[in-house]
């Protein structure tokens, strides 16, 4: 009776331990009352090792759920021992069965390779033709090894069948190369004139300047929605002249809208930035720029007013942009609860 005792008390305290480290393995903000987005659900889907996504997918959940009525749910690439944030693991992104009761998924990632299980949910969110915005390494999402026999294998960033794959299909292209230096010239955003009507640009500046390096935009097609191009700068201040190297000084593609057809052959809209470092939400007008497009990719084109409030919800301190070791994830002790609204601070 008293190992029977013992053994119940261990379960008694240990089950809370666990059913609190399973919700905590991601985050999930309730939307305000009033809002656009009242009723509706955003998932971010994170996962990449240099821009600090889980930063700043965290803060726009944040000004989404305050100043939009949107429920939102961040995902994290955990360590499966720890239980903490590390981008490093790039299998292991719980809480992905929450695309199921999404209207619009936000994916900041690079090369995952996700059990099956967990990556039929993404592949069923595109294939009912659902809405999808990409950030900067979105377009390199995925990443099988050779010897891998997923049935989503064709996703890779690299594939042939599926030229591309989630990136040129889904979102317009995959990768090809750093443009500008990584790290060492950073970005001037310049919106296409002929796009100047467009509701998504309302209340956002003709220029944007961004820490990331421009990246390689190649494959987008004539019916591809242009709105910003990116001009590589000699270096990493706003002040910084553009690059006169003649092999660099074109504009690439910077953010665009495409509509995709989906392996179903479903249809849907896609919007795709290059930007996104944490850094780079500094701008108000790309954070701007940001927020009218997930209204748009959610229905809302016609009820986008001319000064979308894009203010932080609390003090917004971007980290560097940078890879870091298993060891600096595993002291940083970060989980999804770090970035709850009124959270202690560190």
């Amino acid at each position: 009776m008293k190992i029977l005792r013992t053994a119940l008390y261990i379960l008694a305290v240990l089950y809370p331990l666990q059913s609190t480290r399973a919700v905590e393995q991601w985050l999930t903000m309730e939307g305000s009352s009033q809002g656009i987005g009242k009723g509706q659900h955003i998932v971010f889907v994170t996962g990449e090792e240099y821009y600090r996504s889980e930063e700043g997918m965290c803060m726009f959940a944040q000004l989404l759920s305050r100043h939009h009525g949107f429920k939102c749910t961040v995902l994290f690439a955990i360590d499966p021992v720890t239980g903490t944030i590390n981008p490093n693991r790039n299998n292991n992104i719980p809480g992905l069965a929450a695309l199921e009761s999404a209207d619009l998924m936000v994916i900041f990632a690079r090369f995952r390779e996700l059990p099956d299980e967990d990556m039929k949910h993404i592949v069923d969110y595109v294939n009912a033709g659902k809405p999808v915005l990409g950030i900067r390494n979105a377009t390199h999402a995925f990443r099988y090894s050779p010897g891998s026999s997923s049935p989503y294998k064709k996703w890779d960033f690299q594939n042939r069948e599926w030229q591309g794959g989630f990136g040129q299909q889904i979102l317009g292209d995959t990768w090809i190369a750093h443009y500008g230096k990584f790290q060492k010239e950073a970005t001037l955003a310049i919106k296409n004139s002929t796009q100047s009507k467009h509701p998504v640009l309302r209340g956002v500046g003709d220029k944007i300047f961004c820490h990331t390096d421009v990246n390689s935009v190649e494959r987008l097609t004539a019916q591809d929605v242009v709105l910003f191009h990116g001009q590589v700068l000699s270096g990493l201040s706003a002040d910084d002249p553009p690059v006169t190297d003649s092999r660099r000084d074109m504009r690439m593609p910077l953010a665009w809208f495409k509509t995709y057809a989906a392996p179903s052959g479903k249809q849907g809209r896609s919007f795709t930035t290059t930007a996104g470092a944490s850094l780079d939400w500094q701008s108000e007008d790309l954070r701007r720029l940001m927020v009218n497009a997930m209204l748009s990719l959610t229905g809302h084109d016609h009820e986008i007013p001319e000064r979308t409030n894009v203010d932080f919800v609390e003090a917004y301190t971007p980290q560097p942009t940078g890879a870091r070791s298993d060891e600096a994830w595993a002291a940083a002790k970060l989980s999804p609860t770090h970035w709850m609204t009124n959270r202690p601070k560190r």
